[in-house]
């Protein structure tokens, strides 16, 4: 285990640590969020903790179930009591990009109606720009994904769709399919100045389910450090 994946570990322990008995917890997606639920699991099953679980993917649902956390839906609970997430990119003022696993809709969905909302991360993660050097992935109905590359252009950004896997052939790589059935268009807009401005832009675009960035809607980041895990707050 390299030095990466030990601090997204201990970050995620650390984190996990919010977790009070009583809640309803946002579970979100990706391999840092693996320990959290990981270690949900295990108080759930060595201290009894009694908690309830809100997948953000099918993916997250099938770790939970495993670990044995009972889970429960937005319906049932349509303000859990805390969420923890991972992310592709934090700036300093606790704006996300995320989606790179394809999760961001119901992320998005989660996060935003949870009272706490926390990220866990590594600090390669950590950008003084959103959008250098990474896309912001946008969900797309796929009858819309030609107009909606389009309208990407127009407003300043080079549209890929995502496919999935690592396939080199062109014949047989297929598209990268959301749990909502849905296409991913990874939109790059070089370093982005007025974040919240190009959300709004972006979710405008008719066809456009969501996008990932996730703006003023953080309340705690806990970054992974060689030595040490880094708290930011707002």
């Amino acid at each position: 285990m390299g030095w990466k994946e030990e601090a997204k570990e201990r970050t995620a322990l650390e984190a996990a640590k919010l977790v009070r008995d009583g809640q309803v917890v946002g579970l979100g997606t990706g391999s840092t969020v693996y320990y959290v639920i990981e270690d949900i699991g295990r108080r759930v099953r060595e201290e009894e903790l009694r908690v309830l679980g809100i997948p953000t993917s099918s993916q997250t649902e099938a770790q939970a179930t495993r670990w044995g956390i009972p889970l429960t839906n937005l319906d049932e609970h349509p303000q859990p009591d805390i969420a923890i997430d991972g992310a592709d990119q934090v700036d300093p003022n606790l704006n996300l990009i995320k989606g790179m696993g394809g999760a961001l809709t119901r992320e998005k969905i989660v996060d935003s109606a949870s009272k706490f909302f926390v990220i866990v991360a590594d600090e390669t993660k950590l950008t003084d720009k959103l959008g250098r050097n990474q896309p912001i992935p946008v969900e797309v109905i796929p009858f819309a994904s030609a107009t909606v590359m389009n309208r990407i252009r127009e407003i300043g950004g080079k549209p890929a769709i995502r496919f999935s896997g690592k396939v080199q052939s062109t014949i047989a790589r297929k598209y990268f399919i959301t749990d909502n059935g849905n296409l991913i268009i990874d939109a790059d807009f070089g370093e982005v100045n007025d974040a919240e401005n190009l959300e709004r832009k972006i979710k405008m675009i008719p066809g456009v389910i969501e996008n990932g960035l996730f703006i003023n809607m953080t309340h705690r980041v806990y970054i992974g450090c060689k030595t040490e895990i880094k708290i930011m707050k707002k």
